[in-house]
């Protein structure tokens, strides 16, 4: 978030401040981005991985401060619940084999905590919600117990006036729930891809995002239940936005943006107006103020360190982020947030491959896209994709009107192959490195099987001799063994 957080309580004056701030920086951005030079260079390309910690049960273990102790590795830092960890993977260059590298480094990383959580009784879980979290798991002492994530909290609860947060998701089943705190937030766990961009290309690279996001999550989908529930097949999309929902109750006819979102229109000009959105619409929560002023850093001529705009847009939770960073002289990047964690480390890779592939691929002629794709349907491709996964259809531009036209993403799956692969191999990806990784979502795709599919396969098969409780316990206990085997999804047994 750029800034140190060691407290979370705050004063009228500090939310003024900030905000002062916060208006400062966004006219500082701009200038910084416009300097000749700015965020140039070779593209590189990294990501985080979150994680679950689990017992001998499947059950959630809040005790990511003693993994993350006994693990010593900077790479690994602590998440909103006490049962998460994050994995900070190192950046690369995007050209080259820039999977294999990731891959490399994910395994190595992947072991290291596995050894230092079965020392303290634990396993590690990547996959997108636990399916045996029970509702005892969560509540105010599974927050981690850092000020970031009080303040958090903390923010959330102040801007709602104290009022509950309402959770509704309807899927094969149906979930009502109402909670006092964030923590179901952290149920969802992810893959987060980033890329850097220059910024005279950020507005096609973000856009071309927007459209890339739904086929690849439709075919990346990993989180079919929550709480004992069947729902959507990426269900951390719906519970996501509603776990940090700030609005609380409001009429029917006004209803502000929500602080996790897809997004509300076509970028134009470029990443400032994603920041410049996310301070005018969202009061801060952290209201944390740097002794760093922009606009002297900008005067003196050095890359300005906007903390604070930094810790803001880390508290606005795009689906596709823009990201800046003041290191290596100043960059503009693109946080690529749907993708869930899990299920294999091919299986990640191959999501990787896939969406930023596809991404790059429609990135040069985006502006061919756009005509013939209004916003509010890629935002609609988004929620298909995450609710019914493989089986989505989603809305896809056409040449000839009308525009767009709905088609099931199975069978759009050959053009955007062949586009993913094209905008890979000109970013100077090798083909032997991506190929491998694009043929698996091809073959999930035919079998239909996705990490959300096999739960839901696997979960029927179990349940029909059990109960779910102990079928929910089953289905993650052979997930965790198969995930170990390193295969793809698509070639697991399900029962």
């Amino acid at each position: 978030m750029g800034l140190q957080i060691d407290r979370d309580e705050f004063t009228a004056d500090d939310y003024a401040q900030f905000s002062e701030r916060l208006a400062e920086s966004i006219a500082v951005l701009r200038r910084a981005v416009e300097r000749p030079g700015f965020g140039q260079g070779p593209a590189t390309f990294g990501a985080e991985l979150e994680l679950y910690l689990v017992d001998q049960f499947g059950h959630p273990m809040p005790i990511n401060l003693e993994v993350q102790q006994r693990c010593g590795d900077p790479r690994l830092t602590l998440e909103l619940n006490r049962f998460n960890l994050e994995l900070n993977l190192t950046p690369h260059p995007l050209a080259g084999r820039p999977f294999a590298t990731l891959g490399a480094e994910l395994e190595e990383a992947l072991a290291k905590v596995e050894k230092c959580a079965a020392g303290a009784g634990a396993r590690i879980a990547t996959i997108g919600i636990l399916p045996t979290l029970r509702q005892e798991d969560l509540g105010p002492n599974a927050l981690t117990p850092v000020p970031r994530y009080r303040a958090l909290s903390n923010g959330i609860r102040r801007i709602r006036n104290g009022e509950p947060l309402h959770i509704a998701v309807a899927g094969e089943e149906s979930l009502q729930l109402v909670w006092d705190d964030v923590t179901p937030e952290g149920a969802n766990t992810s893959l987060q891809f980033h890329l850097r961009i220059p910024p005279d290309e950020f507005a096609d690279a973000w856009n071309a995002a927007q459209i890339a996001t739904g086929p690849a999550l439709a075919l990346g989908a990993n989180s079919p239940f929550f709480l004992g529930r069947k729902l959507w097949d990426e269900t951390r999309v719906a519970l996501f936005r509603q776990a940090t929902d700030d609005r609380g109750e409001l009429p029917a006819d006004w209803r502000p943006p929500a602080r996790v979102t897809f997004g509300r229109g076509w970028l134009r000009k470029g990443a400032p107006e994603l920041f410049a959105e996310a301070v005018a619409l969202h009061a801060p929560l952290i209201p944390i103020v740097s002794a760093r002023a922009p606009r002297a850093e900008l005067a003196a001529g050095g890359v300005p360190h906007l903390d604070e705009l930094r810790l803001h847009n880390g508290t606005v939770w795009y689906w596709n982020r823009a990201v800046y960073d003041p290191t290596a002289e100043g960059h503009l990047r693109i946080e690529f947030r749907a993708l869930p964690a899990g299920p294999s480390v091919v299986d990640m890779l191959a999501n990787g491959a896939f969406l930023i592939g596809l991404t790059l691929g429609i990135q040069p002629n985006v502006e061919r896209f756009l005509p013939g794709m209004p916003f509010v349907f890629a935002r609609e491709n988004f929620h298909r994709a995450a609710k019914d996964g493989v089986d989505a259809e989603l809305l896809w531009p056409t040449d000839l009107a009308p525009s767009p036209r709905p088609t099931k993403v199975t069978d759009l799956l050959p053009d955007l192959l062949d586009l993913a692969a094209r905008g890979l191999k000109a970013a100077g990806v090798e083909p032997e490195d991506f190929a491998p990784l694009l043929d698996i979502i091809r073959a999930r795709a035919a079998t239909r099987t996705t990490g959300a599919r096999w739960q839901r396969r696997a979960l029927a098969n179990f349940e029909a001799h059990m109960p779910r409780g102990e079928a929910f316990a089953r289905v993650l206990d052979r997930y965790l063994a198969l995930s170990e085997e390193g295969r793809p999804v698509h070639e697991w047994e399900a029962g």
